[in-house]
C-alpha cells in the first residue's frame, strides 16, 4: 500500500510539473511575447532604455502613429511663411515616433522663410535630413543638418519649415545604431499668436472675400463678397455701398475719395484679412452731411483667387 501511495505522488507532481511548462514556455513573458535580455533595445531605438533626465530620452516603445492620428492638424489649413509676421514664435512639433521627442520648438519667420530650432529630449542623434532615410543614402552630405549642443549641453536642430500643419518627411541619423530612421513631423500653428497671424496679406493678386459691416443705423449695407487687391504685400478692399449718398471715408485718419462719380458710392481703402478695422463714412443723404461710425471684418477663410497679379 506505502509503495501505491508514494507511486501515486510521483505521477501527480510529474503531471503538474509537465502544465506548468506548457503554460509558461522558456523565454516568453506571461503575454506571450519573447523576453529580450537585459538592456536590449528595439531596433528603432537609439539608445537603452534610462530613466528620464535632462537631455535624455526615456521614451522607449515604437510608436508609427501618424502625426494627425493625436493633433488636429490634419484639419487646420497650411500656414506658409507669408501669412505670419517677421518674428520668432513658440510652437508644438508632433512626431510619428516617439523615440522622437521634441521637447522645445521655435519658429523663426524672416525674409519669406521659416526654420525651427529643435530642442531634442534625447541624445541618440547626430543629424537630420529633410527627406527619407533612403532619399538621405543618395544624397550628399552636405545636405545633413547637424547637431548643436545649446548651453545647458541639450542638442538641437536647425532646420527649414515649409509650411506649419502639413506633414513632413524627416530622417533621423542615430548615433549608436548607425542608421537612418524615417520620422514624420507636423509643425504646428496652434501657438501662432493671432495678431502675428492677421498681420500676413496673401501673395499679390485679385481675390474675392466676405466682408461684414456692423455699425450705423443698419440701414446702409456694403456689397460682399468684396473685391480685393494685394500689390507688394499690401492689401486693398473695394467698397461698394448701397447708397450713393457717401462722399467721404476715414480709415486710420486717412481720407478716402470715391474712385466714380456715378452709381452707388465706391471706395477703395487699406484692409487686413480677420481683423476688426473702424472706419467713419460720412453720408449727405440727410439735410446736412453726417459722420458715421462703422466696423468692417474680412473673413480670411473665404479668400478666393479671381484674377492675375495686378
Amino acid at each position: 500500500m506505502r509503495k501505491i501511495i508514494v507511486i501515486l505522488l510521483a505521477l501527480v507532481i510529474a503531471v503538474t510539473a509537465a502544465v506548468a511548462c506548457t503554460d509558461n514556455p522558456t523565454g516568453t513573458d506571461p503575454s506571450g511575447s519573447p523576453s529580450a535580455p537585459s538592456g536590449e533595445t528595439s531596433p528603432d531605438n537609439p539608445e537603452p532604455s534610462q530613466t528620464d533626465a535632462p537631455g535624455q530620452d526615456s521614451t522607449r516603445n515604437t510608436d508609427t502613429t501618424s502625426p494627425s492620428e493625436s493633433t488636429n492638424s490634419e484639419s487646420a489649413p497650411p500656414v506658409y511663411a507669408r501669412q505670419i509676421a517677421e518674428g520668432t514664435y513658440k510652437i508644438d512639433v508632433s512626431s510619428s515616433s516617439s523615440m522622437f521627442r521634441i521637447v522645445d520648438a521655435q519658429l523663426t519667420v524672416r525674409d519669406g522663410a521659416m526654420t525651427a530650432v529643435l530642442t531634442m529630449s534625447g541624445k541618440g542623434y547626430g543629424k537630420l535630413y529633410m527627406g527619407t532615410g533612403e532619399q538621405a543614402e543618395k544624397d550628399r552630405e552636405d545636405s545633413y543638418i547637424p547637431s548643436v549642443k545649446d548651453e545647458s549641453g541639450a542638442v538641437t536642430f536647425t532646420v527649414p519649415v515649409e509650411a506649419l500643419n502639413l506633414e513632413t518627411n524627416c530622417a533621423a541619423w542615430s548615433i549608436k545604431k548607425e542608421k537612418w530612421y524615417d520620422r514624420v513631423l507636423v509643425f504646428e500653428s496652434a501657438l501662432i499668436p493671432e495678431n502675428a497671424l492677421t498681420a500676413a496679406s496673401p501673395v499679390d493678386g485679385q481675390y474675392s472675400v466676405e466682408a461684414t459691416l456692423t455699425g450705423g443705423s443698419g440701414r446702409a449695407h456694403i456689397e460682399s463678397p468684396l473685391k480685393l487687391r494685394v500689390k507688394d504685400g499690401k492689401m486693398t478692399a473695394t467698397i461698394i455701398w448701397s447708397s450713393p449718398n457717401y462722399e467721404l471715408m476715414v480709415v486710420g485718419g486717412v481720407s478716402y475719395d470715391p474712385i466714380q462719380t456715378e452709381g452707388n458710392a465706391t471706395f477703395e481703402i487699406p484692409v487686413a484679412l480677420d481683423t476688426d478695422l473702424p472706419f467713419t463714412a460720412r453720408t449727405i443723404a440727410m439735410s446736412k452731411p453726417h459722420d458715421i461710425e462703422y466696423v468692417l471684418r474680412l473673413n480670411a477663410a473665404t479668400l478666393v483667387p479671381c484674377g492675375d497679379t495686378p
